[in-house]
């Protein structure tokens, strides 16, 4: 998956020596979080990366990568180590630690997000070659799995809890959204409410009562935006009449 911190396309970078694995040492600073949380494009698609919380879960493909792109570098700077547990996903933080579980056989293996990736239609994560023999995908090249998030930054939350330490539970903050439209009448904002709630299967609407000029004005929001950049994509791509970017 390989997309030097920063973004760039698989790095088929050959490594010297498949018998003896290089290092893979987690980077993490504010600096790093910030440049691999940046909105990128693959192959014409936008992609955002998510705001998460312990406990989040996903569904869907995974797959599996190796020797192509054993010892290349990953998009948060770290040398690609296939005999390490980590995986690719497009969009979850640099460093957040996930089980992903093979709804097949049921085994699982804990893994630490370094990398974006898959960029193939119903993929949602790649696993290093060890994560995906693991649960056993090395031969079968893909399975439908459950993805669950543990915590962050090398801190699995179960661990945590034993020592008594604290588990981070949420990361990234956003406070943007959008506001499509604005009404007299309730009922033409709930008709925009229902036409545009849990839009593209992301985003949420609401209906917020503000009484201007003595009378009351009901404004739709939208709301699910990471960035303020993405709101801005949103208003283009659609191209909704009126559209302007709120905060809060």
């Amino acid at each position: 998956m390989a997309m030097v911190l920063l973004l760039t396309g698989c790095s088929r970078q050959p490594y010297p020596s498949y018998g003896e694995p290089a290092v893979s040492k987690p980077r993490s600073s504010e600096a790093i979080h910030r440049a691999t949380l940046r909105p990128y494009t693959i192959n014409g698609k936008r992609y955002y990366p998510t705001v998460v919380s312990v406990g989040w879960e996903q569904e869907g493909i995974a797959s599996w990568y190796g020797p192509d792109f054993h010892g290349g570098t990953t998009s948060n700077g770290e040398r690609y180590n296939m005999y390490a547990m980590t995986a690719a996903h497009k969009t979850l933080p640099m460093n957040t630690m996930v089980r992903v579980t093979n709804r097949r056989n049921g085994r699982s293996v804990v893994v630490r997000i370094n990398d974006r990736g898959p960029f193939v239609s119903g993929r949602i994560v790649d696993l290093s070659y060890a994560a995906g023999r693991r649960i056993g995908i090395d031969k079968t090249g893909t399975a439908p799995v459950r993805l669950k998030v543990l915590g962050f930054d090398s801190i699995i939350a179960s661990v945590a809890a034993k020592r008594g330490g604290a588990v981070k539970e949420e990361v990234v903050l956003s406070g943007f959204g959008v506001q499509v439209g604005s009404f007299r009448r309730l009922e033409g904002a709930r008709l925009y409410k229902e036409r545009y709630d849990n839009f593209e299967g992301r985003y949420r609407t609401k209906i917020r009562k503000f009484i201007v000029g003595g009378a009351p004005l009901y404004r739709v929001w939208m709301t699910g935006f990471k960035s303020e950049e993405e709101a801005r994509d949103f208003i283009r791509a659609w191209n909704i009449p009126g559209a302007f970017i709120i905060r809060g």
